[in-house]
């Protein structure tokens, strides 16, 4: 669905270039010239974002702002043709989320615009890994960052226990070194052979702790794969 902006200035053309150019952009829009006539629109329908002239007669953009932020946390864009500090603060105070100065590039208005609703729309959560992953007497538990083995809970590190599931994930196959790490690191980031080697290292000692002597397998000349594990 597209977006859907209210303008409101006092000025005609003002208004007309800025609905042309967001229209451009692939936005809805709807023009008022006063500051009551901005609130009465937007108790009728919230829009997406209010791009709000500061100058605006009888009931400025800052007073329309101000008497907003008691119903809605609604993106403002403020307008105003006068580039002083106080009026930038101010209205960034009065609930404004970014504020351009008169006169404006109506490029870089749709470019802040886009920045605004960016930012203001609502984050899906990450998925939850909710699998489970066991092989022998191994378990990890995702979800809950937990594993064990025969019931014997392992105190593992992010890295360590993203190695592990990475081979839980799949049991029978060998991974080199490369495989290993692009399970506990980003892609971009270049791990050394021998850093490898030590997460190996103290994965096995942990479960070695626990009885598991045969927990991660070397491989020769190829890489490593989950033991049995039982």
């Amino acid at each position: 669905m597209p977006h859907h902006i209210l303008v409101a200035d006092d000025d005609p053309h003002i208004r007309e270039v800025i609905c042309f150019a967001l229209e451009k952009a692939g936005m809805k829009t709807a023009a008022v010239s006063d500051g009551a006539a901005a609130l009465r629109a937007i108790e009728r329908r919230t829009p997406d974002l209010v791009v709000l002239d500061i100058g605006m007669p009888e009931m400025d953009g800052l007073e329309v702002c101000r008497r907003l932020r008691h119903t809605s946390d609604v993106p403002v864009l403020f307008l105003s043709a006068r580039d002083e500090e106080i009026d930038r603060v101010l209205g960034l105070e009065m609930g404004g989320d970014d504020y351009v100065t008169k006169p404006f590039s109506p490029r870089e208005l749709v470019a802040r615009v886009n920045v605004i609703l960016r930012r203001a729309r609502p984050v899906p959560p990450e998925p939850v890994d909710e699998r489970q992953f066991a092989h022998g007497k191994l378990a990890l538990a995702p979800a809950s960052h937990a594993a064990s083995f025969d019931g014997k809970p392992l105190a593992l590190t992010g890295i360590e226990f993203s190695i592990l599931k990475g081979f839980l994930a799949r049991p029978t196959h060998v991974l080199d070194r490369d495989a290993v790490m692009a399970n506990a690191y980003a892609a971009n980031i270049h791990v050394a052979g021998r850093t490898v080697d030590s997460h190996i290292r103290n994965i096995r000692a942990k479960l070695a702790a626990v009885g598991c002597q045969d927990a991660i397998a070397t491989v020769h000349g190829v890489g490593f794969r989950l033991g049995r594990c039982g």
